[in-house]
C-alpha cells in the first residue's frame, strides 16, 4: 500500500481542495478536507456511510457550499455557489437518482436544458429533433453505448442503459466537460452491467477528463481507479494508489481510519 497526503506527486493538478469544512448543525460534515484531482485521472473516493463522501462532491459541483475552505481549478482559485458556475468550469456532476426524465426520450434526455433550436432566438424557437437524434446517436457511437434507438423512452430502458444516457448527456459537450463526478455509479447494477458501466467510465476518460467516483464497491475501485480516497466521520483519513493497495487495506482505513499494522512503512 503506498499512501500519499492527497496531493499529486506525479502529474498535473486540475481541481484543488484546501480545508474544505461544512457543518449541518452538530454534524461536521466535512473536516478540513485537503484534496487534488489529477488531470486526466480516476479518483475513486470510498468510505462508510455519513463518512462525508457525497456533501465533498456536492461543494464542488456548487449544489453545498462550503463554511472554509478553497477550490481551484487548473492552479486558479474559484468561488462556485451554484450547479452553473460549476459547469461554466467544466464541471459535470451525475448524481445517484440520475436526474433523467422517464417520459422523454434517450436524445431529450442527453439534451435536456442545451436543446438546440432554430427559428426565433427565444423560448419561442422550435427545437431540432432530427439534428438532436443524430448528434445523439453519434455520441452514443463514438462512446460505445449500446442502445437500439436515440427516440426510446428513459423509463423502459435497463438500470446500466440509463446509467450510460446520464454518462452521456454529462460528457455531450466534451470541450465544456473537463470533470466529471459521479456519485454511486454501479450501486444498483448487476455483475454484467456493473462492467459494461466501468468499460463506458473507462472510455469517456479516455476523451481526456478527469473523473471522481464514489463508490461503496472497494474492488470496483481498485480495479477502475488510479488512486482512492479514504474518508471517515468527514476527514480524509488516506489517498492510496490503487494499483499498490488491497480490499483489506481499504477495509481498515474505513473502519479504523488508521492503515493496518502490517502496512506500516509502505
Amino acid at each position: 500500500m503506498s499512501v500519499t497526503d492527497g496531493q499529486p506527486t506525479n502529474g498535473q493538478s486540475i481541481l484543488e481542495l484546501r480545508g474544505i469544512s461544512r457543518r449541518f448543525g452538530h454534524v461536521q460534515a466535512l473536516d478540513d478536507v485537503h484534496l487534488d484531482l489529477r488531470d486526466g485521472e480516476i479518483l475513486g473516493i470510498v468510505g462508510d456511510n455519513g463518512a462525508g463522501k457525497t456533501t465533498l462532491m456536492k461543494t464542488i459541483a456548487g449544489t453545498v457550499k462550503p463554511d472554509s475552505g478553497s477550490i481551484a481549478v487548473d492552479g486558479d482559485e474559484v468561488e462556485i455557489t451554484n450547479a452553473q458556475d460549476a459547469r461554466q468550469l467544466g464541471i459535470e456532476m451525475i448524481y445517484q437518482d440520475l436526474a433523467l426524465f422517464d417520459n422523454l426520450d434517450v436524445a431529450a434526455n442527453v439534451f435536456i436544458g442545451r436543446e438546440p433550436t432554430k427559428g426565433l432566438p427565444s423560448l419561442l424557437g422550435f427545437l431540432e429533433r432530427r439534428r438532436m437524434h443524430r448528434e445523439a446517436t453519434e455520441l452514443l457511437q463514438r462512446l460505445n453505448i449500446k442502445i437500439d434507438s436515440t427516440r426510446l423512452p428513459v423509463g423502459v430502458l435497463s438500470g446500466g442503459q440509463r446509467q450510460m444516457v446520464a454518462i452521456s448527456r454529462a460528457v455531450a459537450f466534451e470541450a465544456a466537460c473537463r470533470i466529471l463526478l459521479m456519485d454511486e455509479p454501479s450501486a444498483a447494477l448487476g455483475a454484467v452491467e456493473s462492467a459494461t458501466v466501468l468499460e463506458l467510465i473507462r472510455e469517456v476518460r479516455s476523451h481526456g477528463l478527469s473523473i471522481m467516483i464514489i463508490s461503496h464497491r472497494i474492488p470496483e475501485v481498485l480495479g477502475l481507479a488510479d488512486r482512492v480516497a479514504v474518508m471517515k466521520n468527514g476527514q480524509l483519513v488516506a489517498v492510496l494508489d490503487a494499483a499498490t493497495t488491497t480490499v483489506e487495506e481499504c477495509v481498515n482505513l474505513i473502519v479504523a481510519g488508521a492503515p493496518a499494522r502490517s502496512g506500516a512503512g509502505d
